[in-house]
This record gives C-alpha cells, sequence and structure tokens, in this order.
C-alpha cells in the first residue's frame, strides 16, 4: 500500500483514498483474480461477473487500513481482505436469489443471467473459498472470528426474510437485521487488520467498534437511497425495496409518523410486495421526516465510528478511516 502524503493542513480526498490505496488494493485483487480460477467453467463466469463486476471495495479496504494503522507491515491484510471481499460476494448472490432481483451495480444479476439454482452453488463455492483461504493466514483466532461472522450474517438474512411483507416489523427488528446481514461484517473487517498487527485489545476494540457503526451507517444511507437516487446511479432500480416488501427504516419511521391513511398505504404496499403508489409514499417519506430521520441516524453512528478511533495514532491510515466514515454518509449512490 503506497504511503501518499496527506498532511494535516488539508482536507482529505477521494483522490487522496485512492492513492493510499491503489497498490494494496491491487494485491486485493489479483488474490481474487487468482482464487477464483476453477475447473467449472460457470464458477468461473458467475464469481466473475460479481466480484469483478464494480463495487466499492469497503470491506477489503477496511482490512488493509486498519491493519497499516496499526503497524502491520506484512502481507496477509491483503489476503484476509480478499477473504473478506468473497464472503461479502457470497451473500450478494444468495441475497438477489432470495429478493428475486434483476439489477445489481448497474447490470444484470448473475441469478437473473444463469438461474438461481446456478448463484445459490457459487456463492456456496465463494464460501468454501474464502475458508481455504484464511487457513493461510494460520491463525485460528482470525478463523474464529470469521467463522462466527459468517453464521451470524446467515443468521440476519433469515431474520430479514420473516420482516419480509410484514408491516409490523419494529425499529428494533430492522436494527438487527441490518447489524447482522451488514455490520457485522465490516466489524470483523476492522479487528482483523488489528489482529494482524498483534495490536492491544483497546486498539482492537476501537477499530470493531469502528467498523461496527460504519457498516450501520452505510446500511441507513443504502435503504435512504432506495427513496431518493437515480436508478442508473443506484445500480438497482429505485424503489426495490418496497416492490420486494422490506419494512425498511424510511417506511417504519414513516408510519409511526403519518397519519391512518399513510399507515393504510404503506402497510399495503408492504404486505403486497407492491411499488404501484412509490412517488405517494416517497412524499409520505419526505413529509413525516422518515427521510431525515434515517438520515440523521446514519450520520449519527458515523460520528460515534470516528469517535472509536479517536486515540489512534495519527497517520494517513487513520485520516482514511475517518474519510471513509464521512463518505459513508455523503455518498450519492
Amino acid at each position: 500500500m503506497s504511503e501518499a502524503a496527506v498532511t494535516s493542513t488539508r482536507s482529505f480526498t477521494l483522490e487522496d483514498l485512492k492513492s493510499l490505496t491503489d497498490s494494496g488494493m491491487q494485491r486485493v485483487n489479483q488474490l481474487i483474480t487468482d482464487n477464483l480460477a476453477s475447473d467449472v467453467v460457470l464458477i468461473n463466469q458467475l464469481s466473475q461477473h460479481i466480484i469483478l463486476g464494480g463495487g466499492k471495495r469497503l470491506r477489503p479496504m477496511l482490512v488493509m487500513l486498519s491493519a497499516r494503522a496499526c503497524g502491520y507491515d506484512g502481507e496477509n491484510d491483503a489476503l484476509l481482505a480478499a477473504v473478506v471481499e468473497f464472503i461479502h460476494t457470497a451473500t450478494l448472490l444468495h441475497d438477489d436469489v432470495v429478493d428475486d432481483s434483476d439489477m445489481r451495480r448497474g447490470q444484470q444479476t448473475a441469478s437473473a443471467i444463469w438461474g438461481n439454482e446456478a448463484a445459490v452453488l457459487v456463492g456456496d463455492y465463494l464460501y468454501s473459498r474464502a475458508f481455504q483461504m484464511m487457513v493461510r493466514a494460520q491463525s485460528m483466532e482470525i478463523m474464529d472470528l470469521l467463522a462466527n461472522t459468517t453464521n451470524t450474517i446467515a443468521q440476519g438474512e433469515v431474520l430479514q426474510l420473516l420482516n419480509i411483507r410484514d408491516p409490523d416489523t419494529t425499529e428494533a427488528r430492522y436494527d438487527e437485521v441490518i447489524y447482522a446481514k451488514t455490520a457485522c461484517l465490516f466489524e470483523a473487517a476492522g479487528r482483523i487488520g488489528t489482529m494482524l498487527a498483534m495490536a492491544a485489545e483497546p486498539q482492537q476494540q476501537s477499530l470493531q467498534e469502528y467498523g461496527k457503526h460504519l457498516g450501520i451507517a452505510f446500511q441507513l444511507i443504502d435503504d435512504a437511497l432506495d427513496y431518493t437516487a437515480e436508478s442508473d446511479e443506484l445500480g438497482k432500480n429505485v424503489g426495490d425495496d418496497l416492490a420486494e416488501g422490506k419494512p425498511t427504516l424510511p417506511l417504519i419511521h414513516a408510519m409511526e409518523n403519518g397519519d391512518e391513511r399513510l399507515r393504510e398505504m404503506i402497510r399495503s404496499a408492504i404486505k403486497n410486495g407492491s411499488a404501484d403508489r412509490f412517488d405517494d409514499i416517497n412524499q409520505a417519506i419526505r413529509d413525516t421526516g422518515a427521510l431525515q430521520y434515517t438520515i440523521d441516524r446514519a450520520q449519527d453512528h458515523a460520528e460515534r465510528a470516528k469517535k472509536a478511533i479517536a486515540d489512534l495514532a495519527s497517520s494517513d491510515f487513520k485520516q482514511a478511516l475517518l474519510f471513509i466514515a464521512d463518505y459513508a454518509v455523503e455518498r450519492s449512490y
């Protein structure tokens, strides 16, 4: 990972982040490409379609930045960053099957092209490949962390399935899902880097806490963007969450704060998995303050992420972590 000069006299930018992480992420991408190889042609085609088809790579970047921020200078950060990306990608493949999604990152989903059966099985392949790769790091502690994280993600998928088309889903149940489905992998990514650096327990806890709050903020903004972004910018169809009957926070808060007519309109849309009245519901989300409430909660978690690493020694890597927390809530896709 190159060490771009980022001084404290100017703001950290996206270009600074790219410069700082470029060489490290090149190593990660090479490991991803090398470990996708299979004698089964369909596995190569399908996994390359989703892994090499875009994505922010925030989770693997977090592994590397947390490791470097704690003084690590070895090679296993790239290996474990690739492992984290494989786990994440496996969950995306399974998600798209469960949600019956046809668009992700501006292109057709793997399940839409090759079918649900192939997508599920290749998702399983990526999970197993991830565990093969993590063995190479020769750390039982890291294997234990990732095994538990993967199990939590799977539980989150089931919890979300139980919430689908249930308009009585509470904010507490929603929070439980976004922690399990999204934040826990960010949390693990932050801690893995510190474990590689053999950092003291307080540092490990601070980067783990940073990752958790970053992941929550990231998912909250994702759920807000489903009602604010343009489809071509978002990379999927705006209103997909509503069409899938997902009771996300903007909907939950709008139902809690709207009148009876509005509540019934949203309840019906969730129950039926319908985006027919998307424009009306979108306006209701704004009128009840639900959209701003969701964004405010995301900003609060971003601030909590930054506070978690306040005592981390000053470095370009720390500046990058602080920047990513802000980027997570300011992005438009």
